[in-house]
This record gives structure tokens, C-alpha cells and sequence, in this order.
């Protein structure tokens, strides 16, 4: 199992993701980029959720 990685308030659980790129072509920051079936997240990251809202497998979560 993949251990989950966050930036700021956004976590990412890898073992959920599907690397289709939704969240990729959403976020108003482009701080999201899917490099080698891998999804990175930089400091650019603002926690709006909205990366959060549209993947579809809920692979993504804003943390208080």
C-alpha cells in the first residue's frame, strides 16, 4: 500500500488514484501534474478542493 502524500492541506492517496488527470485540468493553480503515472502536487497549491470535488475515485482530500 502506498502511503499518502500531502502538500499544505491537500492529501493524495496514491493506492486510490487512477492517474486519469482530472484534477490536473481543473486546478485553477496548476499546481497539480501527473509526471510518469504519478501525481504531484508543488507549493503553488492553494487547498481550494476543487481537484478534490471532480476525481472521480475520491483519491483526493482537503484536510483542516
Amino acid at each position: 500500500m502506498l502511503p499518502a502524500y500531502s502538500i499544505r492541506m491537500l492529501k493524495i492517496h496514491r493506492d486510490i488514484c487512477g492517474y486519469c488527470g482530472c484534477c490536473v485540468s481543473v486546478c485553477p493553480e496548476g499546481a497539480l501534474e501527473l509526471i510518469d503515472a504519478y501525481l504531484e502536487a508543488d507549493e503553488t497549491c492553494t487547498s481550494c478542493g476543487i481537484c478534490a470535488k471532480v476525481c472521480p475515485l475520491g483519491a483526493l482530500e482537503v484536510t483542516k
